[in-house]
């Protein structure tokens, strides 16, 4: 029995250290290539908005792909924030035992869908939806885009923030209704205020992978390379770009180590917000001796 029981403790052990080292590799491989781009191109290069690398002059600037980015990041949290805390209340507060079993499980399933359905959605659906709406010919731009990938993201935010307030102490409830507040009051001014670093972590994690989206964004956002004014406008964010013209790269080229330098950038980026939401949550933790 011991020694089936170190068997076991090995093989997890193995699995865990091919995990990190993985990670690292494929870390180090994307550092490495996308940093030999900075070797032939100014740094400030890429604040420029115009990107066409395979112009005669080619052009660097990235400032229209991160736009793009930060565009569909800033609808999606809109969409997402608001409707994953008002879920995560209803589920910790108001919704009974039985109804919270169905409903989180329910809700956690969302992040299953496959992104290319949830794609042919809005080509189908949103986009003539929110043509007919705002009078524009096609659809196919940030605001559907960003509902979309919001959408995606409402499950991480629901459900953690669920487990924050979930986490919380009763005896903050009791002394609350103990002084004659109502069940909105107890829950607006003393279970949210309690389980705020929580739900800004959850938030921040929601965030990381609104950044990363794919393939929503490659069939939905309009693949425009130029600079968007408004949420109505078609955008590119970074990683439909580095999906669209990775594959037609030539290996080793100027414009193939071009894509792995916005990927080590977008990397860093997700990585620093990661590891705020980790640092926030693991502060909350220390607060309430979980």
């Amino acid at each position: 029995m011991e020694l089936k029981e170190k068997a076991f403790q090995s093989l997890f052990f193995v699995c865990g250290i091919s995990a990190v080292i993985l990670l690292l590799a494929i870390t180090a491989f994307i550092a490495t290539t996308g940093l030999q781009f900075f070797e032939k191109v100014s740094f400030f290069e890429i604040f420029s908005a115009e990107w066409d690398p395979t112009a005669c002059q080619p052009a660097w600037g990235m400032l229209a792909l991160f736009t793009g980015t930060i565009y569909i990041a800033i609808l999606s949290m809109g969409f997402s924030i608001p409707v994953g805390i008002m879920l995560a209340i209803y589920m910790s507060e108001v919704a009974s035992e039985r109804i919270r079993e169905y409903l989180k499980p329910a809700i956690e399933s969302i992040a299953g869908i496959p992104t290319v359905v949830l794609g042919l959605f809005g080509i189908i659906f949103l986009a003539p939806f929110l043509s007919k709406l705002f009078g524009i010919p096609l659809a196919l731009n940030a605001l559907n885009a960003g509902i979309l990938v919001g959408f995606l993201s409402i499950p991480t935010i629901a459900s953690i923030s669920e487990d924050v307030l979930a986490a919380i102490p009763g005896d903050f409830r009791y002394a609350s209704e103990a002084l004659g507040a109502t069940k909105w009051q107890t829950i607006s001014r003393v279970v949210l205020p309690a389980g705020i670093g929580g739900i800004i972590a959850a938030i921040m994690l929601a965030l990381g992978r609104v950044i990363g989206e794919t393939m929503v964004v490659l069939m939905v956002a309009g693949n425009a390379k130029a600079m968007p004014h408004s949420f109505l406008d078609p955008v590119r964010p970074i990683t439909a770009n580095i999906a669209i013209e990775l594959p037609e790269t030539v290996v080793g080229s100027l414009h193939y180590k071009s894509l792995f330098a916005m990927g080590f950038l977008l990397l860093v980026a997700t990585f620093v917000i990661n590891l705020l939401a980790d640092q926030v949550l693991e502060r909350y933790k220390r607060r309430f001796g979980k």
